[in-house]
């Protein structure tokens, strides 16, 4: 069977299917905080919302590092020391690189009681290739079922989206890699980047949606998030959103693109900003 195949009977199992008429592009329940790296926000805004969505800071949660380049972490890597820093009191660090062990009922325990998923940053192909298809996979959509937080940065917030960019083996400056050009469709036809001011990648997403007319292109940069709830999200941090829409109407010589800035609330169903 195909990983897209694989991916389709997980999704059938993990989430009710009157719960999939309730929304186009989000999570039917839960929530997802989708982070562009480079750090946590002023005053820890990023993962105190996150431990928050978790249900406070009893709540088990699940670092998972393994876009990191080390074949071996400890309980520090992948944002935990930082949970624990912001008031988590029980998080568990999990990594494998061996796909029969991420497909093991052993290896999934932590997940099955977790309110939090939390995915580090590093290279996102190494998340695809450990995880995509798996037991791992349907447990991470389970915690969503079941009400529960998934976050990422960086590589963690672009394998949140149903098409890869920078999926690449051979370096990060290729936005579109055929055989890593699947993430894990939290968000459904979103193609999600990562570091796009400070790095100026503001134009990067524009020829993957030219090229793709369904995706939606969401750009987040540094110490800025969005906090994903049903088809709507807020931005949050200290930076902007950049938003690349191949369906909007724009004047002849004007960017594809605009931007979103902390506190901004945007539907991704009509693919607009919500007005107050």
């Amino acid at each position: 069977m195909t990983r897209s195949g694989i991916w389709a009977m997980l999704l059938g199992l993990a989430i009710p299917i009157t719960s999939q008429a309730e929304t186009a592009i989000g999570p039917p329940k839960g929530a997802l905080v989708i982070a562009g790296g480079g750090g946590d926000g002023k005053d820890g805004v990023i993962s105190t919302r996150f431990i928050e969505l978790a249900g406070g800071p009893e709540s088990p949660i699940v670092v998972i590092p393994t876009a990191g380049e080390q074949d071996e972490f400890d309980d520090k890597s992948g944002g935990a020391q930082l949970l624990r820093s912001r008031g988590a009191k029980n998080v568990t660090v999990l990594h494998t690189r061996d796909r029969g062990v991420a497909d093991s009922a052993e290896f999934v325990k932590p997940l099955q009681t977790a309110r939090g998923v939390w995915f580090g940053g590093g290279r996102q192909w190494r998340l695809a290739d450990a995880y995509l298809g798996t037991r791992t996979q349907a447990a991470v959509l389970d915690v969503l079922t079941r009400g529960g937080v998934v976050g990422g940065t960086s590589a963690g917030a672009t394998i949140q989206g149903s098409y890869l960019v920078r999926g690449a083996v051979e370096g990060n400056q290729v936005m579109m890699s055929p055989g890593h050009e699947e993430g894990f469709a939290l968000l459904k036809d979103v193609a999600i980047d990562q570091h796009v001011i400070r790095r100026k990648r503001i134009p990067d997403l524009a020829p993957v949606v030219e090229k793709h007319p369904e995706l939606l292109g969401l750009g987040v940069d540094e110490k800025t998030a969005i906090v994903v709830q049903g088809d709507q999200f807020e931005v949050i941090g200290e930076s902007d959103v950049v938003v690349t829409d191949p369906r909007r109407p724009r004047r002849e010589g004007e960017d594809p693109w605009y931007f979103l800035k902390p506190g901004d609330r945007f539907d991704l169903k009509s693919r607009a900003k919500i007005v107050p």
